[in-house]
């Protein structure tokens, strides 16, 4: 997928629309993908996206948060921490299975499936220009902010 465009989908999204990626073209957007509302991992990742979010839309850029979460959840997670961009629903792993983010993992011992914690950059043409996959949350949202400064 890298280097190509990036096929439309959308989503069901919190504010009470729908996220449509061809909506977003002619702007760079980060999409990541994160596997479920009210964790730790997962919160101080949308915390990172939500404390340098003024510095990314000074790029130039847009971030949305996607998991298998429903929207009710989302609306509450979002509200609880304050994030100030939109969290997407992907129930059905469509954007899932697109981005190839769906692993088995280990959760206590137990192999689960779930989303592999995953970062996308798209540009303003719609290419897929970054991803970081498995990725650790501790620098990630600074690594991500740096490269979109580049485009």
């Amino acid at each position: 997928m890298l280097g190509k465009p990036v096929k439309d989908f959308s989503l069901p999204s919190t504010g009470d629309t729908t996220f449509k990626l061809s909506e977003h073209q002619g702007r760079k957007l980060v999409l990541y993908f994160y596997p479920k509302d009210n964790t730790p991992g997962c919160t101080t990742e949308g915390m990172g996206f939500r404390d340098h979010l003024k510095e990314f839309k000074k790029a130039g850029c847009e971030v949305f948060g996607i998991s298998r979460d429903s929207v009710r959840t989302h609306e509450g997670f979002k509200a609880k921490h304050g994030f100030p961009f939109e969290l997407l629903s992907d129930a059905e792993e469509a954007a899932c299975a697109q981005f190839g983010v769906i692993k088995m993992k280990n959760m206590y011992g137990k192999k689960v499936r779930g989303i592999e914690r995953s970062t996308f950059v798209i540009d303003g043409k719609g290419v897929l220009v970054r991803e970081w996959r498995g990725l650790k949350v501790p620098g990630h949202v600074e690594e991500v902010l740096s490269f979109v400064k580049t485009l």
